[in-house]
């Protein structure tokens, strides 16, 4: 099974845009489909409550004719057209589709951050992880999320084992991001947000990145936009992940990234694993 995950930094100016932004992000969607994956994870789309309108379905139709999708976007109290997620699957899967909400602080849980679908002897499940924030202000709540998500995802594997993905807004380790001690109370590499992830592997899971390239330098998945610089230096950060649970590890023939060229931001995320 191949699974491709992705931050698309709004789906909605994707589809709908003319910008040269929104015309590179289409070409990196047609990049995804070229790859035939069984199965897309999306998030950030930043489509509005009622999901994607009538010109978002057409071009949709046209990238990925195979597919069907289901998205969950951010509704009140929550900011609307803010955050939200998406999965595309080939048609001739029939996943139960679910929407979880954790028991999150704030309106986390009502900003579409979460998908799961489920089959029959696995779950596939996509996460958009709350940014802890300028001056760490959403931390303390972000550390209960981590919590949250956490219970969620082990007991998912108490029954099926788990495929995770999605943007986790943690560099887990110093090799995750170019300038580690710059950023040592930056959102994304505080000692919270560490912790947490490392909390989460041992609940029972694995970076698949990391079990299949060790400890490999240098490899990112997300290069701020701010930073004119950033991409043709390749001074990134290692915030997206395909996790597994443990006992899926061994099945994992790929992990890595997909390279987007220029565009700076997240790059998709692709995870090949053996499920027969």
């Amino acid at each position: 099974m191949l699974l491709i995950s992705w931050n698309i930094d709004s789906l909605n100016a994707a589809l709908t845009g003319i910008s040269d932004r929104a015309l590179e992000t289409r070409a990196v969607l047609t990049a995804i489909h070229q790859q035939q994956p069984d199965i897309v994870a999306i998030q950030e789309t930043k489509l509005r409550t009622s999901g994607p309108t009538k010109k978002h379905q057409q071009v949709l139709a046209g990238l990925f004719p195979e597919y069907r999708y289901d998205w969950r976007s951010s509704e009140e109290p929550a900011r609307k057209g803010y955050a939200g997620t998406m999965y595309l699957y080939r048609k001739e899967y029939e996943p139960k589709v679910s929407y979880p909400k954790i028991g999150a602080p704030a309106t986390m849980d009502d900003e579409g951050r979460m998908i799961t679908l489920e089959f029959s002897n696995f779950f596939v499940t996509q996460v958009y992880t709350p940014n802890a924030g300028s001056q760490l202000a959403r931390l303390t709540d972000r550390q209960v999320w981590d919590q949250k998500y956490r219970a969620y995802l082990h007991q998912l594997d108490l029954k099926k084992p788990v495929i995770a993905s999605g943007d986790y807004n943690c560099a887990h380790t110093e090799i995750d991001l170019k300038h580690p001690a710059n950023n040592h109370h930056s959102a994304g590499f505080t000692d919270e947000e560490r912790a947490g992830f490392t909390a989460l592997l041992a609940a029972g899971f694995t970076d698949t990145f990391r079990a299949v390239h060790g400890q490999i330098t240098d490899v990112y998945s997300w290069w701020a936009q701010r930073v004119r610089t950033a991409k043709a230096n390749n001074s990134g950060w290692r915030i997206d992940y395909w996790l597994t649970s443990n006992r899926l590890s061994a099945k994992v023939t790929r992990s890595e990234m997909i390279d987007t060229g220029e565009r700076a931001d997240h790059c998709p995320i692709l995870l090949e694993i053996d499920l027969s």
